[in-house]
């Protein structure tokens, strides 16, 4: 169910609070939420997942990602919720972890990352990152 980007960056589609405890036991540190609440019915609230989180000793950050795209706030939300992970592993999950791989791209151009490279670590996890590339482009041309 977690895919992984890098050593340190797993994505997945919404999580269940015990699979907050399968994170933890593949040594996730931190586990990002880019998904809105009641974005449909019966979806597992951002705060019991937090919750479960923090009995886990475990980091949390809320970046929620509407279907309208991507602003600079949630950029530097990511990127908070990745310098807090440190060197531990970091869980971000959305309804499918399209949007999840899609910030986290972004974040990593924004930081310097070769966009190619970004490519392909999202196409070897299943993910598609072309609907971002030419804003990748930009943000690592800085």
């Amino acid at each position: 169910m977690f895919r992984r980007l890098t050593d340190n960056m797993y994505v997945s589609p919404q999580i269940s609070v015990d699979q907050v405890e399968e994170a933890r036991a593949m040594g996730v540190t931190m586990i990002i939420n880019n998904r809105p609440d009641d974005e449909e019915p019966g979806q597992v609230n951002g705060a019991e997942v937090e919750a479960a989180a923090k009995a886990a000793g475990l980091g949390y950050a809320a970046v929620p990602v509407s279907h309208g795209g991507f602003a600079p706030w949630q950029l530097d939300g990511m990127a908070a919720a990745l310098e807090q992970a440190g060197t531990g592993k970091a869980l971000a999950y959305c309804r499918s972890g399209t949007r999840s791989t899609l910030l986290w791209s972004l974040t990593r151009a924004r930081a310097g990352e070769h966009p190619d490279v970004l490519s392909a670590q999202a196409a070897a996890a299943g993910y598609d990152i072309s609907p971002v590339r030419q804003i990748m482009d930009a943000l690592a041309a800085g």
